[in-house]
């Protein structure tokens, strides 16, 4: 079965990619092996850099490149101090897509621009999509609520239209995200308005993904109800499965969590090659942004390092498992081109089965007819 006409999207057009499907940038775990799975794939696999040096920044994007030649993204962190020079490392070495786990500066999205990056910035209300459009930003992620790690309010079923909505005319590319998972997800997006998904649950829990197999079976095991949205590890809303550790921080008082994140700041610190000067200015980049406040700036390191020592280190006693609400309906470890044909597949079957083939308005509809 050849794929439905309105699969090929403003989103494949953009990053140059057979299919509309995204695989984001999570800490720790979308390394060089997911990334150029799904690159090779036919999707956008996004490496994620924030936790790793520079130098292996360097050494990540070569690993790709020596497995596809398919496009694929680097995601940044606009506060890290050496921002600069891993967007020009970006642009240096022809990474054709750049995303932003937060919003970027506009001087950042012009340079990128001026040297022909694509740039994706996850967001997570319609406001915010339109500020990114104003500042020539040419996709953004709309997580919903669903979303795992550090997640919004608003529903995905009202996000992404509403987004839509926002930034019509624009030519902004919507990926939608949070509780994306499988064919039928990737046709609802394409209903709602969206150009494509981006998943990042889905895609930790596939053959390539470097997650220890004790840790995915954790996973695996958690139902729909298994996930909940606290605050206790680094001040913002983040959502997680519930376990011991994330009842120990509910409970935990302010000057316990303070002095783990004082611990772990300089754990992140030695892992990720920043000084502790440098965290400070980031730290306070963070805060003139309005991306944190002081209490949360002071409880940022938390989270980077208890997702390591999960997912990496496989410590289930002293780490955390950021995850989406959509875990509870994963229940295999699927290789990442078998996930895709898949997904490809159902969408293709769930498209024409609500798009009628003897109706000719619809037998081969665009963007704004599905």
């Amino acid at each position: 079965m050849t794929d439905h006409p309105s699969l090929r999207t403003a989103a494949t057009e953009l990053f140059g990619v057979r299919y509309p499907i995204v695989q984001t940038g999570m800490g720790w775990v979308s390394g060089a092996r997911l990334t150029a799975a799904t690159a090779a794939a036919g999707g956008l696999g996004i490496l994620a850099s924030a936790t790793m040096r520079l130098s292996e920044l360097s050494a990540a994007i070569d690993k790709v490149r020596e497995r596809t030649d398919n496009p694929f993204g680097v995601n940044l962190l606009p506060s890290q101090p050496d921002a600069a020079e891993r967007i020009a490392l970006i642009i240096d070495r022809g990474v054709p897509v750049a995303s932003f786990a937060a919003a970027p500066r506009p001087d950042q999205v012009a340079t990128l621009r001026e040297a022909g990056t694509a740039t994706i910035v996850t967001v997570g209300a319609p406001r915010h999509a339109e500020k990114m459009a104003g500042i020539g930003v040419d996709a953004v992620i709309a997580q919903g609520a669903e979303g795992g790690g550090h997640t919004g309010t608003i529903p995905t079923a009202l996000l992404v239209p509403g987004v839509v909505a926002a930034t019509a005319g624009s030519g902004l590319v919507v990926l939608a995200a949070g509780g994306m998972r499988d064919g039928s997800s990737l046709a609802a997006a394409r209903v709602w308005g969206a150009d494509g998904i981006a998943m990042g649950t889905r895609f930790l829990l596939t053959a390539e993904s470097q997650v220890p197999d004790h840790v995915k079976d954790v996973y695996l095991g958690s139902g729909l109800n298994s996930t909940v949205v606290t605050r206790a590890i680094d001040g913002a809303p983040q959502r997680v499965i519930r376990t011991d550790v994330i009842d120990g921080l509910e409970s935990a008082r302010g000057p316990a969590r303070l002095v783990r994140a004082a611990s772990n700041a300089l754990r992140f610190s030695r892992a990720s090659g920043t000084s502790p000067l440098d965290l400070l200015r980031s730290a306070r980049a963070m805060h003139a942004n309005g991306e944190r406040t002081w209490s949360q700036v002071l409880l940022a390191a938390n989270a980077p390092m208890m997702t390591k020592a999960s997912v990496v280190n496989g410590d289930l006693d002293v780490g955390i498992l950021p995850t989406g609400q959509v875990v509870g309906s994963i229940a295999d470890l699927p290789t990442v081109d078998d996930l895709v044909t898949e997904i490809m597949a159902d969408a293709s079957s769930a498209l024409r089965a609500v798009c009628s083939s003897e109706d000719p308005a619809t037998e081969h509809p665009t963007s704004q007819e599905i």
